[in-house]
């Protein structure tokens, strides 16, 4: 089923990234694909239109990461570009941006954004976030907006995580999360596992997997309800968008 999932959540993301599907997560146009409603406005001046518009966010993990001039920062399932072009921003010059994403359509806008934005310390690798294209022990602090809840092992990514963190580097993510689980059933349904529902797991199992993984001081910054941002049916359990943060000792 993992590569059924990847390439589904491909198909979908690079129907997005062409323009042939509008929305991001679920059949509302609202939440994740409403940029502003998760940055702040003035941080967004300046940044091409595609990059905003392609936000498929569900949060901010930019100013809950502590971002100081001169770090590598990593960024999981970059997309566009936005949180890649926001990271460069509070780096630097003197800092490096790398974005990891495993849809090619998505790579192609970001290096347009890229080229738009004139920022040489940013760079876009394709890739699975389960097996990151990076070096190990290279990263200052890694982040990651609505896109671990999207991969089918999960430990997976939050090991390649570690891996490839300096001693001392901090991840900050945006994601989906659960209060209970969903059921085989729709487990299965890899439809709505790419709209970002039905892949996203119990909050305490997120940072259970985090803590598994190495990562110490783990906290939940802040997690509020995810109507509007991705579809909850009946049967389902509730759904929040988190914020959370943790270091590599």
């Amino acid at each position: 089923m993992t590569d059924q999932i990847h390439d589904v959540v491909k198909e979908r993301y690079g129907a997005i990234a062409s323009g042939a599907q509008q929305s991001c997560c679920g059949t509302s146009s609202a939440g994740c694909c409403d940029t502003p409603q998760l940055y702040n406005v003035e941080l967004l001046e300046g940044l091409p239109a595609d990059a905003v518009n392609l936000s498929l966010g569900c949060g901010d993990p930019v100013t809950i990461a502590g971002l100081q001039a001169g770090e590598t920062v990593l960024d999981l399932g970059s997309g566009a570009g936005i949180d890649c072009f926001l990271a460069a921003r509070q780096v630097g010059a003197t800092g490096h941006v790398i974005g990891v994403d495993m849809t090619p359509a998505m790579l192609a806008k970001a290096n347009a954004n890229k080229a738009k934005m004139g920022v040489a310390h940013v760079e876009f690798r394709q890739g699975q976030i389960e097996a990151l294209p990076v070096d190990s022990s290279t990263v200052d602090v890694i982040m990651s907006n609505c896109v671990i809840n999207l991969s089918p092992d999960k430990a997976a990514v939050f090991a390649e995580a570690f891996r490839v963190l300096k001693p001392g580097g901090r991840i900050a993510v945006s994601d989906i999360v659960t209060e209970g689980d969903f059921s085989a059933e729709l487990r299965a349904d890899t439809a709505q596992w790419a709209e970002c529902v039905t892949g996203a797991i119990d909050a305490q199992e997120y940072t259970g997997m985090m803590a598994a993984a190495g990562f110490t001081n783990i906290t939940v910054v802040d997690k509020t309800n995810a109507e509007g941002i991705v579809e909850r049916q009946p049967g389902m359990p509730y759904l929040y968008s988190a914020r959370i943060t943790a270091t590599k000792p």
